[in-house]
């Protein structure tokens, strides 16, 4: 009954850095469908800033993922920069395999029991509004697609759509309305990315199978 209240309530005091991180995050995913190299220098104004917020709502595995992205980012930004002979980009759109599958999925379920065992210790300690399985999952998936986003797997979009599923509650039971609105619109956006990438390999396969 006082859900719609509280979350106007929310959206009404939505600070300016949280704007400016939600705007320049959907910048960023829109330059990431269209696998256009300034989904990097666009995403690092969003981390920098979802660090800070971060931190400042108890967010702690969001914040670790923020800062991990700030990383990551770097490192996609100059793979995603490298060219051949004939400046072609190097790096190509591609599926994974099924020891890549086994790979991603180890690599998540390690971080999903790492982060939530430390979130259940920090949460007594030091963040009592840590949320630590829901932290947790939103922090190993968006971890996972990060990296395959780097590596420009197709897969990466489905990690991506697990994370928005968890953070958009995450973030309303924390009082940040504009950014649960955010995760909303960055889920369509992730299955519309998903979408574009499978079409974009099936495109690829077939012009190489033309290829005289």
């Amino acid at each position: 009954m006082d859900f719609v209240p509280q979350f106007l309530n929310d959206l009404k005091n939505t600070s300016i850095p949280e704007y400016i991180a939600v705007v320049f995050g959907i910048v960023s995913v829109y330059f990431s469908r269209k696998e256009n190299i300034l989904v990097y220098p666009t995403g690092l104004i969003n981390t920098i800033l979802y660090v800070y917020l971060s931190f400042k709502g108890h967010l702690l595995g969001e914040a670790s993922v923020n800062i991990y992205y700030t990383i990551v980012s770097i490192y996609g930004w100059w793979l995603w920069s490298k060219k051949d002979f004939a400046n072609h980009n190097v790096l190509k759109i591609t599926t994974s395999s099924k020891q890549q599958w086994i790979h991603q999925t180890l690599f998540f379920a390690v971080l999903y029991i790492l982060i939530f065992l430390s979130l259940k210790y920090l949460k007594n300690e030091f963040a009592p509004g840590a949320i630590p399985w829901a932290d947790a999952l939103a922090s190993a998936s968006a971890f996972t697609a990060m990296w395959l986003m780097a590596k420009k797997k197709v897969e990466s979009w489905i990690w991506w759509i697990i994370t928005n599923i968890v953070s958009i509650p995450l973030y309303l039971t924390k009082s940040y309305a504009f950014t649960g609105i955010y995760y909303l619109i960055l889920l369509a956006m992730a299955i519309s990315g998903l979408i574009l990438w499978m079409n974009k390999v099936k495109k690829d396969e077939k012009s190489s199978d033309y290829r005289p």
